[in-house]
This record gives structure tokens, sequence and C-alpha cells, in this order.
């Protein structure tokens, strides 16, 4: 059975960093590109970064330059680098990927606050 298991969230400051990590498992990993996600309270979830299987990326606007995603296929694990926080990223993280995109992770909470 595959799973998504999130990890890395907390409480920062503003202008301060966190690391996000997704460890995967029941699936083929490297095969995959993988994907963050990001849903504010009374927000839609929306699209922060994509990795595909050559490590290629690709970011939404609002995070470029700041964020970074990587992966680690001997580990089954993606990251998201945050730097240079605002409080406008508080939100709960979620990765996701496998076939057709059906794989959910549970969310890490990311505050960033004074």
């Amino acid at each position: 059975q595959a799973q998504l298991v999130e990890s890395g969230g907390g409480l920062v400051q503003p202008g301060g960093s966190l690391r996000l990590s997704c460890a995967a498992s029941g699936f083929t990993f490297s095969r995959y590109p993988m994907r963050w996600y990001r849903q504010a309270p009374g927000k839609e979830r929306e699209f922060v970064a994509l990795i595909n299987s050559a490590s290629g990326t690709i970011y939404a606007d609002s995070v470029k330059g700041r964020f970074t995603i990587s992966r680690d296929n001997n580990r089954n694990t993606v990251y998201l680098q945050m730097n240079s926080l605002k409080p406008e990223d508080t939100a709960v993280y979620y990765c996701n990927g496998g076939t057709n995109w059906s794989y959910w992770g549970q969310g890490t909470q990311v505050t960033v606050s004074s």
C-alpha cells in the first residue's frame, strides 16, 4: 500500500528557514514526479513545486528563488527547502505523487510568525 509521510514543519520567524521531508513507500518512487502543495486557512490548496524523475523542477511564482525542491531516490524521499519565509507562507504543506497523482500525505503545519 502506497504511503507518503511528511515531516519537518513547525513555527519559524519571518526570514527563517525550514526543510520539509516526504518519505514515500509502496511504489517505485524513482519513476515518478513528485509535487508539494500547500493550503492556508480558508483558502484552496495551491501548487508549490514539482520535481520530475530526472530532477527537473518547476516552482510557483510565489516561492521562486526562496524554495528548493529536491529528491533522494536512495532514500525514497522528496524535500522542500524553504528560505526567507514570509507570514503568507503559513499553511499545511502536502506532498503528492504516484500513478495519476493519486497519493497524498497527511500534511505538515508550517507557521511563520514573530
